[in-house]
């Protein structure tokens, strides 16, 4: 059991829920981010993310639950919560007929930076992003890495303490993904709040703690780590001769009733197991059955993706469930 955390509590939810009329788009949502974390908010594309962003920062109210956000009730004092946050969209939200140093003059007046330290500020800003050279450029005229930094400088121009970020990575190229996420860490390592939402399984591995959400409701919150152990996945990888060996061995292994998921990489089977049950063995004896040469194999570490995947078909489908618990309880 993971020791309860000292610091306080930026973010709260009880029960927080949206509707558009019929659809529900978030579902008794509880949350607790502290201060100085990462916090991943994780799922597909239409799964409540963004509006459960835009209730905590104030743009939209709930139907129903409450919900505080740095010490300010989201639906009493949005106003409130908006003066005191940084929110960044995946459109970067850049007045893209403004320079560069326009945009953060912009956003310096709009966030309320005293006029004193204003000048100072956004110099500190440019130097740490490395946008010395480029604050004369059109923000339209940026490539999407460069767009994206102006839009994380623009949204910490007031050094908020707490900072939503909204898809942040979508459609931005891997080198720049993973230079904003080492600023992202350093503003954390500053005691900055950061929630971020994403679909991006990879990104997930960098957060401190992750929520997953589907069809708005909460699947489960807590690190990586604790999210992996939960679901008892085994991975083997496994290389065969030929494409054709590869389809007919993933054919094989799918059948199984442990067999959580088969993925293709070229010649090489990533193969996931429920219940603890022990990938290799299982791998080998499948196979030789169906006389496929392994030529190489070799167990490997489950991810959040795997996870999250396993998650997902369990919602979906409910004896699933039943049937990893069987799994389990033959195994043990």
């Amino acid at each position: 059991m993971t020791a309860p955390d000292p610091r306080p509590l930026v973010i709260e939810t009880h029960g927080l829920s949206r509707r558009f009329g019929a659809l529900v788009a978030v579902r008794d949502l509880d949350l607790a981010v502290h201060r100085g974390e990462i916090f991943g908010v994780l799922g597909p594309n239409g799964a409540g993310k963004s509006t459960t962003i835009r209730m905590l920062c104030g743009i939209l109210d709930p139907t129903e639950g409450r919900g505080t956000v740095i010490g300010y009730d989201i639906a009493k004092d949005p106003e409130a919560v908006k003066a005191r946050i940084g929110y960044m969209t995946q459109r970067f939200s850049l007045y893209e007929d403004l320079t560069v140093l326009e945009n953060l003059s912009f956003y310096a007046g709009i966030y309320g930076v005293p006029r004193k330290v204003r000048k100072a500020r956004i110099a500190e800003v440019l130097d740490k992003t490395g946008l010395v050279k480029r604050k004369h450029q059109l923000a339209g005229t940026l490539s999407g890495g460069w767009k994206q930094r102006v839009a994380l400088a623009s949204a910490t121009i007031h050094e908020p303490p707490l900072l939503f970020l909204d898809e942040p990575t979508a459609g931005v190229d891997p080198v720049s993904r993973r230079e904003f996420w080492e600023q992202i860490h350093e503003l954390s390592a500053k005691g900055t709040t950061i929630l971020v939402t994403t679909h991006y399984m990879d990104e997930a591995e960098r957060c401190h703690r992750l929520a997953f959400i589907f069809r708005g409701t909460l699947l489960d919150v807590g690190t990586p780590e604790e999210i992996v152990a939960r679901r008892n996945l085994r991975v083997a990888e496994l290389s065969v001769p030929t494409t054709a060996d590869a389809v007919a061995a993933a054919a094989a292994l799918r059948a199984l009733p442990a067999v959580e998921e088969v993925a293709h990489f070229g010649h090489l089977l990533r193969v996931a197991t429920r219940g603890g049950v022990d990938p290799e063995a299982l791998v080998n004896a499948t196979l030789s059955t169906s006389h496929i040469t392994i030529e190489r194999i070799r167990a490997a570490r489950p991810t959040v993706e795997d996870a999250f995947v396993s998650m997902v078909r369990d919602d979906g489908d409910p004896s699933r469930h039943a049937a990893s618990v069987g799994t389990r309880e033959g195994a043990s």
